[in-house]
């Protein structure tokens, strides 16, 4: 072990901690009506919806199955689906007409307006995210949006009850790690409300 690499390691925790400590300012109360939208969802038997690309697909995926089995209590399934789990699905949709509506074509299949839209993305930028969102509202769905560096394109497109969950960083990784923060803030959030402290 050399003592550039030690050292190396010990400068990407310090920028976790700074990422998610920079976050610590202004997401929480964000976290907090997203959680209420979500309870409130869930509560009016709509369901999540959840995609992303690359990294930010395992997040979307991570959320659901949280909702889906169980975060750190036992309690009931919550239906939540990933829009980014049926490979045939998405194969086909890419192949048939482009990877842009992989999810635009799930949502205005199956999302209905007492639904969320949960978009993970760092950049904002993705084609297939910009037009998920749009059906979303096209089908009179909420959107909230994970996002990092400027918002992108996305920020544009929230709008009403719509919620940006923007980490104020630019690295990738920094962004990832402050989502899947909040993302296990939200389970808890969402448990403590529909099932007590």
């Amino acid at each position: 072990m050399t003592t550039d690499s030690l050292s190396h390691i010990h400068s990407l925790f310090d920028a976790s901690i700074n990422a998610k400590l920079a976050a610590k300012e202004d997401l929480p109360r964000l976290v907090i009506e997203a959680g209420d939208l979500l309870t409130q969802t869930l509560l009016q038997e709509g369901k999540i919806l959840t995609c992303g690309n690359g990294g930010s697909s395992g997040d979307a995926q991570h959320f659901s199955s949280e909702m889906l089995n169980r975060f750190e209590r036992e309690r009931p399934s919550l239906p939540a689906i990933s829009l980014v789990s049926d490979t045939a699905t998405i194969t086909s949709i890419a192949n048939d007409y482009s990877y842009s509506e992989v999810f635009s074509k799930q949502i205005r299949a199956i999302g209905h307006p007492n639904d969320v839209l949960m978009v993970f993305t760092t950049s904002g930028r993705s084609s297939n995210i910009v037009q998920a969102i749009q059906a979303a509202h096209d089908r009179q769905m909420h959107v909230i949006a994970f996002t990092g560096k400027d918002g992108g394109d996305v920020q544009r497109l929230i709008h009403g009850q719509d919620i940006e969950l923007r980490v104020p960083d630019n690295s990738t990784a920094r962004i990832q790690e402050v989502h899947l923060l909040l993302i296990h803030c939200l389970c808890d959030y969402i448990d403590r409300q529909l099932f007590g402290g």
